[in-house]
């Protein structure tokens, strides 16, 4: 009896042990430890509360990560974060998003930072264009002279149009504040089920559009709308086509999509230096 509560004994273990090192059938990797010379606190990031506006991510429900690039942050450069993520979500939905931390938060953060544009890039978003042009009739030096007029588009139907629409409700409501566009990384191969197998980014989309091409539309709403941009997708560092880099990624098999433990601390490594050149508000 004796020998068999202690096999019963050692079984549980075992059993408790796979189940903190197995995440979703693959084994998870753990969180990484923060050196005290890696941290750079008693900047202007110091204690600033910091909203992240994305997809999965971002999403603390996901679970190919046991620790997000945003609790690194809070070790690295001592920021206290909120998050508002949904796996999935496209910039239609960083705008239910953005009104979701406006009726919660109002006022009271200090930067937003935005991570999105893959999923609109999965999903066949066209990219439309960011204004309507016409020939308008206006004053200079005195005299009426006709020239090109644009203005913004507003609409869910298209990537700038989406873009346009949640930079428009920032800068009404966050004037202030310090608004970040983040890029996303690259993409390789994933499948999560038999309707949901995702190519890597060597394959364009239905409309024969790579992600590059939604990146660049990123850097120019960057400019258009007076944002700094952190560009992970030529930064990180991240490449998943290339088994090297597997080790940074959820599965080399069936997910390199989303970072690992590991990928995420890249991330937030890479983040921390952009943002010490970059102020966290403004008054």
């Amino acid at each position: 009896m004796k020998k068999y509560i202690i096999t019963l004994l050692l079984a549980v273990l075992v059993s408790a042990r796979v189940s903190v090192i197995a995440q979703n059938g693959h084994p998870a990797v753990s969180k990484v430890t923060i050196a005290k010379n890696e941290k750079t606190l008693n900047t202007q990031w110091q204690g600033k509360k910091v909203a992240f506006l994305g997809d999965s991510m971002t999403d603390p429900g996901n679970n190919a990560t046991t620790v997000w690039y945003w609790q690194y942050l809070k070790e690295l450069i001592g920021i206290n974060y909120c998050v508002y993520a949904k796996s999935g979500y496209q910039w239609d939905g960083i705008y239910k998003m953005a009104n979701k931390l406006h009726s919660e938060k109002a006022d009271s953060i200090d930067a937003i930072f935005i991570w999105a544009g893959t999923n609109d890039y999965n999903h066949n978003t066209p990219l439309g264009k960011f204004f309507t042009e016409t020939n308008e009739t206006t004053n200079f030096n005195g005299q009426t002279v006709t020239r090109k007029h644009r203005e913004p588009i507003f609409c869910d139907s298209t990537f700038c149009g989406r873009i346009n629409k949640v930079m428009s409700f920032l800068k009404e409501h966050y004037a202030s504040k310090q608004i970040i566009i983040l890029t996303p990384i690259h993409r390789a191969f994933a499948t999560f089920s038999e309707k949901n197998v995702q190519p890597d980014e060597n394959y364009a989309n239905d409309l024969g559009l790579y992600l590059d091409s939604y990146i660049g539309i990123l850097k120019q709403a960057s400019d258009y709308w007076a944002v700094p941009l952190i560009d992970l997708h030529s930064i990180s560092g991240l490449y998943p086509l290339y088994d090297s880099n597997v080790p940074y990624f959820h599965d080399s098999k069936t997910d390199r999509l989303h970072p690992n433990a590991l990928g995420h601390y890249r991330l937030a490594k890479t983040i921390q230096y952009q943002l010490l050149a970059l102020p966290s508000t403004f008054k």
